[in-house]
């Protein structure tokens, strides 16, 4: 999606009339006419007449500007903002199911509406790995306990221990009562076949707490009456006294399959002496019994039901963003900042592996962001300060880099503008969070020349360029609405093709770098970081 340089702050003026300080980077929502095709697909920046290296960037942006509601990624984002808040914010509203309407349910998705049990099974066992994924991260959650009941439940385990082997994690299987079909023999040996090790319950370790950072609960699913019996009673109670340990970071995590095997699936724990799942993850509909659920997270997953059921039954469920097989339902858990890190794993970065040219470098690993198809990896936040040391930051693109710096464009009125007028010296931050990868650089600014901002002015889409002309960056103006018809009435204007003049008060700066530092996260903050200067190395 392009953007035109400008975001609106409102601010009340004494008539209480909303003005709009533009000064950031927004989704401009119109479109150009007749927008060109998209150019060829090149990883290089616009040359300059000088034979310099240049750094390859990724493909060209559209020619036409779109609106925010056109763009798939921004659809899917705000589809999954939205899903999380609704779907948390009212979780009482998502459909839950009686035993029977359950068991109705499956017959007939099995039945007339043409599923088998192991296509449920697969889509249920994704399901659960997906929603495991989701919160318990590989690094701090990695070896998990799947324990198997000897229905359709336990099936549903068996395939979650696949998926999570396949995402990275290592999965351990104690499966007490093997079931004799071909269906649950086939999942065994598709485990077997992964070395994944089946592990029986005179085996398990007497602490569990030890030897398992996620426990998986499939034992019992909706269609369980009467009491457990062995083994299975033996290992409900196990998880009893691991849930009641209130410190849950000395315990595993603990995630049932649909129901808390031992739960009444209409009433949920009757007589209070059950454990209590840190995640449950409803199939098809949440059951009755999920009204009871206090633990953080709530998933839904099967994302299979068809519209005659959600019609027959009057579901109310929430849509699953994006691609996702499971979408977060029930109460937002809360959250403790000084609890979220993650725990880095990545190459080391040596020194005798570094290029001895600081640009060089930063090109190899640009490249490599390219490559791994990050989403925007020339984004760089952009520090600036003023004449008495003021600080502002702000992300900004990349748009060229040689020997001589790395340019971006942007408005001469701008604050960042003022910022460098006043003190040229400022520094760059680039994150690819996918890669645990930043490389910070600091130096001087200086303005490119007028004829290289001209010649870049023009490549851009048409669209962009009046949106240059048309946003007076950190100007006070009425509304948006000014822009939009600013925008029309120049679109109008040069609306025959013609040259479209680049303002004097937009175009580039360059930073010549006098330092870079590459850092690259490791286990237990033990980070890597080279610092080079330009001309000079250094390690720390």
């Amino acid at each position: 999606m392009l953007t035109v340089a400008a975001s609106a702050l409102l601010r009340n003026n004494k008539k209480s009339t909303a003005a709009a300080c533009f000064s950031l980077a927004m989704p401009f929502l119109l479109s150009s006419p007749t927008p060109p095709p998209p150019p060829p697909h090149s990883s290089s920046l616009p040359r300059s007449p000088s034979p310099r290296p240049r750094l390859p960037l990724p493909p060209p942006r559209r020619a036409a500007l779109v609106t925010a509601a056109q763009d798939p990624r921004w659809r899917r984002a705000m589809a999954s903002l939205a899903v999380s808040a609704s779907a948390s914010a009212s979780g009482e509203e998502v459909t839950h199911l009686a035993q029977r309407e359950a068991a109705e349910i499956d017959e007939q998705l099995m039945g007339p509406l043409g599923f088998s049990v192991d296509q449920l099974m697969e889509l249920a066992g994704l399901s659960v790995a997906a929603a495991v994924a989701e919160v318990y991260k590989l690094g701090e959650h990695t070896r998990v306990l799947v324990i198997c009941g000897p229905g359709n439940n336990g099936g549903d385990g068996l395939v979650a221990a696949r998926h999570l082997h396949h995402f990275g994690y290592k999965p351990s299987v104690c499966y007490p009562k093997r079931t004799p079909k071909p269906l649950y023999s086939g999942l065994c040996t598709q485990l077997e076949s992964l070395t994944i090790p089946f592990v029986p319950v005179e085996d398990l370790p007497a602490n569990l707490s030890e030897e398992f950072d996620i426990i998986i609960d499939a034992m019992f699913g909706f269609s369980f009456h009467g009491t457990p019996r062995p083994p299975f009673d033996d290992l409900i109670n196990r998880l009893v006294s691991l849930s009641a340990i209130d410190n849950s970071a000395k315990r595993p995590a603990i995630v049932s399959v649909d129901i808390p095997s031992g739960w009444h699936v209409e009433e949920g724990d009757i007589n209070g002496g059950g454990f209590k799942p840190d995640m449950l993850v409803s199939l098809t509909a949440p059951k009755l019994c999920a009204k009871k659920f206090t633990g953080p997270h709530h998933f839904l997953g099967g994302r299979f039901v068809p519209p005659p059921i959600v019609s027959k039954y009057k579901l109310h469920l929430p849509p699953y963003p994006g691609t996702s097989m499971c979408v977060r339902i029930g109460k937002a858990p809360s959250v403790d900042i000084s609890s979220l890190r993650e725990n880095y794993i990545s190459p080391e970065l040596l020194e005798n592996q570094v290029m001895p040219d600081p640009f060089d470098q930063f090109v190899r690993w640009f490249d490599e962001a390219v490559t791994a198809g990050l989403r925007e990896p020339n984004a760089m936040a952009l520090t600036t300060a003023d004449k008495e040391g003021k600080p502002s930051s702000r992300m900004v693109l990349l748009k060229g880099v040689d020997k001589q710096g790395f340019v971006w464009y942007t408005n001469y009125g701008s604050q960042k503008a003022h910022d460098l007028s006043e003190n040229p010296n400022a520094a760059l931050l680039f994150y690819w969070n996918e890669m645990n990868r930043q490389v910070r650089v600091e130096g001087s600014v200086q303005k490119v020349p007028e004829e290289e901002s001209e010649k870049y002015f023009h490549s851009r889409p048409r669209g962009s360029q009046l949106g240059a002309i048309v946003s007076k960056q950190s100007t006070i103006i009425p509304g948006r609405e000014v822009l939009q018809q600013a925008y029309k009435e120049l679109e109008q204007k040069y609306s025959d093709g013609s040259v479209i003049p680049k303002p004097d008060y937009w175009g580039g700066y360059r930073l010549t770098p006098k330092l870079f530092e590459f850092w690259q996260g490791q286990q237990s903050r033990l980070h890597d970081r080279l610092e080079k200067t330009v001309g000079h190395r250094s390690t720390s």
